[in-house]
């Protein structure tokens, strides 16, 4: 056992818990030249410029706004996938939904913004060709601010939403049959025997991801908005994790996007035990 699991140990030792020894730099005017020892201390002066940057309501608004958009549309969507699967008769149609839900997972993040790009371009973009038929004029979404979260949100709900569904279907097939046999011998139809049983089944499992979904509610993924922003759209698409590749990467202040990233990783651990803490009091089901 400890032979298999070693391989995710290391993992996790060295791209995890090792790279933390240079979170310090963050309390630091880190000079390359002198390292991560020499570098002269100035305690919170990098995480008062932030609070104090014209950005940070920004950066959180925009974080916060697409997270929750992201979980209030996107974390039930699986659930209700899984829910219509697992009522589908026929295994054959249920194994070509289930094919067809899968795939959009396994593209890269540049082949599906690739995509949303040629779908909504103002010239040739399907969604506008329609538009444009019914007698509207051609709509810039990829430049439009107000959309980007719109676009985000359900493009990645589009690809994610069969592979999440995994994990609701493997708990629906742990449900007993004869719970089912013994409700409709009671005359219960089949929303009844969905609500009451099947729901019932796997709501600890809803409620697990569900704390880990809002466990990482300010951890963004970085490619899919990068790729998808652009000057005009940034008001609406500028994040903390863009914001941190801005100032770190291309603007080389280390140890203030080393602030930025720590404060982002607090407040995620924050929220991590805040709902594990509520949800062990609520259901009684928590991750520990």
């Amino acid at each position: 056992m400890y032979v298999l699991i070693s391989p995710v140990v290391v993992y996790f030792i060295v791209f995890h818990y090792l790279p933390m020894y240079g979170v310090q730099i963050a309390f630091k005017d880190f000079v390359a030249s002198k390292g991560f020892w020499d570098s002269p201390w100035v305690g919170f002066k990098h995480f008062q410029r932030f609070f104090d940057s014209y950005y940070f309501w920004r950066l959180i608004k925009n974080t916060l706004g697409i997270s929750l958009y992201q979980l209030a549309i996107g974390f039930p969507v699986p659930i209700l996938l899984a829910l219509m699967i697992n009522e589908v008769q026929s295994k054959r149609f249920r194994k070509t939904v289930q094919t067809i839900t899968y795939a959009p997972h396994f593209l890269s993040t540049v082949v599906v913004v690739g995509m949303i790009f040629i779908f909504l371009s103002p010239k040739s973009g399907l969604l506008n060709l329609a538009l444009q038929a019914l007698g509207f004029g051609p709509v810039f979404f990829m430049t439009d601010a107000g959309w980007f979260k719109t676009i985000y949100v359900f493009s990645d709900v589009w690809q994610q939403m069969g592979w999440s569904s995994i994990l609701y279907l493997a708990a629906l097939a742990g449900v007993d049959p004869q719970q089912h046999e013994a409700a409709k011998m009671d005359g219960a139809s089949r929303l009844q025997r969905i609500w009451h049983i099947n729901l019932p089944s796997i709501l600890p499992t809803i409620i697990i991801l569900l704390i880990l979904s809002m466990g990482s509610m300010f951890s963004l993924g970085f490619e899919k908005i990068f790729l998808m922003q652009n000057d005009l759209n940034m008001e609406g698409s500028d994040v903390i994790s863009t914001y941190v590749y801005r100032s770190g990467i291309l603007g080389a202040q280390y140890s203030f996007s080393t602030a930025v990233g720590l404060f982002n990783s607090v407040v995620n651990c924050i929220l991590l035990i805040s709902v594990n803490q509520i949800a062990r009091k609520v259901s009684r089901t928590s991750l520990w």
